[in-house]
């Protein structure tokens, strides 16, 4: 088993939630994930992750959404340390981008903030700064529930990664 998951199974419940709230800052997912312990294997605990994410509500969901900073920003309010850190390193291509592309990035924030109500959400994981960009145009024709399952997705995919990189450290 791996070597943080069996810590993770055999924590106290405030540290257990901790630990997840860093991966998702939905409290309702946090809550029944660290309820579900002991969980038997990283695989178990992805599918889980996946199976409670997909139970959610435009509550939680929102409440996830708000724990991520904007795109080229550097921390929500909502945020755990752990959350904080892992976003810089997910968006660390930003800060080698063109002012010209971190300057749109913003205009797009805040035109998609105001059209959806919530906060732009692509798992950064991988991407350039003009590739978000792209992105985040692309959606901002979208309607406001094919945007929502879209950010729900994006979400739950950050989620996995984050899961992945709390199972290393």
């Amino acid at each position: 088993m791996n070597p943080t998951l069996a810590a993770w199974n055999k924590s106290d419940a405030a540290s257990a939630l901790d630990a997840m709230l860093a991966c998702c800052g939905a409290r309702k997912w946090a809550e029944a994930m660290t309820a579900l312990r002991p969980i038997a294997s990283v695989l178990d605990l992805s599918q889980a992750a996946d199976r409670v994410w997909n139970t959610m509500e435009e509550s939680d969901w929102m409440e996830a959404f708000a724990c991520h900073p904007r795109i080229g920003e550097r921390k929500a309010a909502l945020a755990t340390a752990q959350s904080t850190a892992w976003s810089r390193q997910e968006q660390s291509s930003v800060t080698m981008a063109e002012e010209t592309v971190v300057a749109e990035l913003a205009e797009g924030n805040a035109l998609y903030e105001a059209r959806f109500g919530f906060t732009y959400i692509v798992c950064a994981t991988g991407k350039g700064a003009e590739e978000m960009l792209a992105i985040l145009k692309r959606r901002l024709g979208s309607n406001r529930a094919d945007e929502l399952r879209e950010a729900t997705e994006q979400q739950r995919q950050i989620m996995q990664i984050r899961l992945g990189k709390w199972l290393v450290e």
